[in-house]
């Protein structure tokens, strides 16, 4: 699996993992998703020890404005899935002090830029100490 694991992804590796065939590791896949999305939609709260937890918040309607024109709107209430993660998935993921390398190539328009390269060191205020000195 790459930087990033798409749903086909996971589903091969549950299938080459387990030794299942993929139709039969899709239908997991695809019976697992299903569940947490009916249980999300009647309110329920998904937890999953050792790794995190899904709730759903409720936001009530309130008076927006359009950012294009600035004039009032009425924003409708509404439900969103959160993801909270849990103490021994950040633990885990922490461990590793590895850099992550991170494909540029494909990174999202509103992704964070690369920090610029260290400015090169001053020199030497006393003139010494460097290769070549005498």
């Amino acid at each position: 699996m790459g930087a990033r694991v798409n749903k086909s992804e996971l589903v091969d590796a549950i299938a080459e993992k387990r030794g299942l065939p993929r139709k039969r590791a899709e239908a997991v896949v695809e019976m697992v998703f299903e569940m947490m999305v009916d249980s999300l939609k009647q309110g329920e709260r998904i937890e999953v020890r050792g790794f995190g937890s899904f709730v759903v918040k409720h936001y009530g309607a309130y008076q927006g404005r359009n950012p294009r024109s600035g004039q009032p709107i009425q924003v409708k209430e509404k439900r969103l899935p959160f993801f909270k993660v849990g103490k021994e998935l950040k633990e885990r993921v922490d461990a590793d002090k590895t850099p992550i390398a991170v494909d540029h190539d494909d990174a999202d328009e509103d992704s964070t830029p690369p920090a610029p390269a260290p400015a090169p060191a001053a020199p030497d205020p006393a003139g010494g100490g460097g290769p070549g000195s005498t």
